[in-house]
């Protein structure tokens, strides 16, 4: 049986590491695989299985699995084995509710410490964004995209609550591809970020809280509508 590669990428320097190389590896082909869908919800998984389709050691894998324990992403229990988790809209409701709250509930002090530095970075994520979705590439769209919205909110200096959004940025996320229609429209998910960065530069409070509230409340290329608040 031919053993699947996951060495390093572009795409593993761009997830933060909480782990070994090879470990951390492994944990981002399988973040991508049940974000695209390509491992189902409530699947089981086994670590000797996965050892032998990626070439490596039942430790490797524990150790993927065990950080994607932690996101959410798996269920590890004990006598029970490892099954990807459920991807339901009461969750994603849920999340999204919280996402609002976090992102739209702190932007005087996101305008507050704004700067140059981050008009550069959001800018340089807009541009990953349109070259992803140009490659057709959905996971590394949303990669970009939950850097994006991350990277925003670390202007308001809350460490605390920034791993809260990444949370549900990733679930988000993953909910919105499993449910969308084929052939979404990823150019048109980059370009929604523009208003965001007109907002921003014009250090209008207000105006932002609307743009980023609708960005949220939305879903693009006629994917589910998770709040009823409004039509992609």
């Amino acid at each position: 049986m031919a053993v699947e590669t996951f060495s390093k990428s572009p795409v593993t320097d761009l997830v933060p590491r909480q782990s070994s190389r090879r470990s951390h590896a492994l944990y981002v082909a399988l973040q991508k695989e049940i974000i695209l869908g390509k491992l189902a919800p409530e699947l089981a998984l086994t670590e000797l299985d996965l050892a032998q389709r990626f070439g490596c050691s039942q430790g490797t894998v524990r150790e993927a699995l065990m950080q994607l324990n932690e996101e959410g992403l798996v269920k590890r229990q004990a006598h029970r084995g490892t099954h990807v988790a459920a991807c339901r809209a009461d969750d994603a409701r849920a999340l999204l509710a919280i996402r609002r709250e976090v992102e739209c509930g702190y932007l005087e002090r996101v305008i507050q410490h704004a700067d140059s530095g981050l008009q550069s970075d959001l800018h340089d994520l807009l541009n990953a964004m349109r070259n992803a979705a140009r490659d057709g590439d959905e996971y590394l769209l949303s990669v970009h995209d939950r850097s994006f919205h991350t990277r925003l909110f670390e202007a308001a200096d809350l460490p605390l609550v920034t791993p809260i959004l990444t949370r549900c940025l990733l679930h988000n996320h993953r909910y919105k591809i499993l449910n969308s229609q084929p052939n979404r429209g990823l150019e048109e998910t980059a370009e929604r970020h523009v208003q965001i960065l007109d907002a921003l530069a014009a250090q209008d409070v207000a105006a932002l809280g609307a743009v980023l509230d609708h960005h949220i409340t939305t879903i693009v290329d006629f994917g589910p509508t998770l709040t009823g608040e409004g039509d992609a």
